[in-house]
């Protein structure tokens, strides 16, 4: 995948942070161990959208945030993904107006590499997907407290070539729904309706906040 200029000026300068060896002022480190290297937290305001091949449908995703923390000595991730309940429409069959709220619940963090030479970032979320407020024409279907996938659902994300660590940009993948479970007499219609591989999703990670000491310390680099 080719990378902007600035994404690899990026890499320069995160690999030159990591050889530099900062201390705990300028990111956020675990400094009583011995060979530990400089861990940054950045927190990304995060939107996006999923498509539903099963239902042919999309659904908004956010306004929400993605907390990262990344080892720039091995390029490891972790991250945890805040959103707020999203809203999804279908028809049924094609005929039968079907809305429904979702719920992304993490199952762990997201874990996931950043590459150094090249800035390109990879994840691996489990997810598991919690539905409510199901209405089938309009009328109300009760789907109980813990109407949810029987297992969670992998997503697999890449950065595309917008991606710039300290600008953001998009990362996206696909991954497979789950059946679901406990969902009442509505378990049935979910399961012939929803589950399925092949979905896609797509986040638009926006200008992040990273430690004030960091973004000096880049911004000297050059």
């Amino acid at each position: 995948m080719v990378r902007s200029k600035s994404t690899s000026t990026l890499s320069r300068r995160i690999a030159t942070l990591a050889a530099t060896g900062l201390t705990a002022a300028a990111v956020a480190a675990i400094p009583s161990a011995a060979h530990a290297e400089p861990v940054v937290n950045v927190n990304y305001p995060a939107n996006g959208t999923t498509t539903i091949k099963a239902t042919g449908s999309a659904m908004a995703l956010g306004p929400g945030t993605l907390k990262s923390s990344l080892d720039l000595g091995t390029g490891d991730l972790t991250a945890n993904l805040e959103m707020p309940p999203a809203h999804g429409e279908f028809k049924q069959w094609g005929l039968i107006p079907v809305s429904v709220t979702t719920t992304l619940i993490e199952e762990g963090p997201t874990t996931g590499k950043i590459d150094i030479n090249t800035g390109a970032v990879t994840s691996t979320s489990k997810v598991t997907l919690k539905l409510s407020n199901l209405k089938v024409a309009g009328i109300p279907m009760p789907v109980g407290s813990n109407c949810k996938t029987e297992t969670p659902a992998t997503i697999n994300l890449a950065s595309e070539d917008d991606w710039n660590v300290l600008q953001g940009g998009t990362l996206s993948g696909t991954y497979t729904i789950p059946k679901f479970e406990n969902c009442l007499l509505a378990t049935p219609l979910l399961n012939i309706t929803v589950p399925g591989p092949d979905n896609t999703i797509s986040l638009k990670l926006g200008t992040p906040t990273v430690p004030p000491t960091l973004a000096r310390q880049l911004a000297a680099i050059g």
